[in-house]
């Protein structure tokens, strides 16, 4: 993983208002289709983590950990959780972690 290139495009992806914060917001992107990618922090509780997990099982999106406490490093947002929209950006953030 490229931890310094996906801070800067956490950040980036924050700014363009491609980034979904909040349990309900991040739920409904997933549910329409507008999600690309999830990115879940480290920090995130089991139980948060199962609703998360389920949600995006159902609708066929991947869900990355991160390291715990990167998600607000990057993005100053605070949140267990944040929803990437489809696009360049989610492709970009996908290529990282690998």
């Amino acid at each position: 993983m490229d931890e310094k290139r996906l801070r800067g495009l956490m950040g980036l992806c924050v700014r363009a208002g491609q980034a979904v914060f909040g349990e309900d917001s991040c739920r409904r992107a997933i549910a329409n289709g507008e999600c690309g990618i999830l990115l879940a922090d480290g920090d995130m509780s089991m139980n948060t983590r199962k609703r998360y997990e389920s949600w995006c099982q159902a609708a066929d999106v991947r869900m990355a950990e991160l390291p715990a406490g990167l998600l607000f490093e990057a993005t100053g947002k605070p949140g267990v959780a944040m929803a990437v929209k489809t696009g360049t950006f989610d492709a970009q953030i996908t290529e990282c972690l690998k």
